[in-house]
């Protein structure tokens, strides 16, 4: 996984808070993480769309599968108090995930496993919804992961996934950079993935297309990081710059 540079050197959001003036054991706020902590596309209005979709309240009990270093589910509890269960396969992001939400005071609201969702690591365990922010697409066994994601779900639950879906054939090199730099080992057209999911008893209440949205804000996101380049150095130092590039 560390060949997608997102998820090497994840500790180096302390380097961003230690720039605005945050060290390393002081307590935080959500707010705080949220402009660093949020690896999806879109950031916080993302997960705005998950919580209104998934129609989250204080009674509920919501299954994040991918959660990286806990950014949407520390966000989603303190946002709608509601009980979070973030599942990370990787251990130093699951890790730093707990240091997070501990100097938040958020360990009663959110609840860190390290595990792999085909693992089935939380059966016998039902939740209200489930969410997925661009996770699935670095796995390519669908008929278990959607399985096994039906499997933790009440009946009449919802889940709220982002993903990719095959629009043209990729040329090979984009193939290569889909295997590597983005961990993506395979992409479904949508017509396939609806029928994976209906195999597995989802019914689809909304599909929608990103395509259009999505280029435009990884653009403006690219041309801001380039932009804040002599920032980065200073922050972040060359490697991890030159990687994220």
């Amino acid at each position: 996984m560390k060949s997608m540079k997102l998820y090497d050197q994840v500790e180096r959001i302390h380097n961003e808070l230690r720039a605005i003036g945050i060290a390393d054991n002081d307590p935080l706020r959500v707010e705080n993480l949220t402009p660093f902590d949020q690896y999806h596309y879109h950031g916080l209005e993302a997960v705005d769309t998950a919580i209104e979709m998934l129609s989250l309240t204080p009674e509920s009990r919501l299954l994040e599968v991918g959660s990286g270093i806990g950014g949407p589910a520390r966000y989603i509890a303190s946002r709608t108090a509601c009980r979070v269960t973030a599942l990370e396969l990787q251990p130093d992001l699951h890790a730093l995930a707990e240091e997070l939400t501990r100097r938040c005071a958020l360990e009663e609201a959110v609840r860190h496993l390290c595990g792999d969702i085909l693992e089935r690591p939380l059966a016998g365990e039902a939740f209200d919804g489930l969410i997925a922010l661009l996770v699935f697409l670095h796995i390519e066994d669908r008929a278990a992961l959607f399985a096994a994601c039906r499997q933790c779900l009440k009946s009449g639950a919802a889940m709220f996934v982002e993903d990719f879906t095959k629009l043209k054939e990729p040329s090979a090199a984009q193939w290569g950079d889909l295997r590597q730099k983005v961990m993506c080992p395979y992409v479904p057209t949508e017509d396939a993935y609806l029928a994976q999911l209906n195999e597995a008893g989802f019914s689809l209440r909304l599909v929608e297309d990103m395509t259009d949205s999505w280029t435009a804000f990884t653009s403006e996101r690219l041309a801001a990081f380039r932009a804040a380049r002599d920032r980065n150095l200073a922050v972040h130092g060359a490697a991890i710059t030159e990687g994220l590039e």
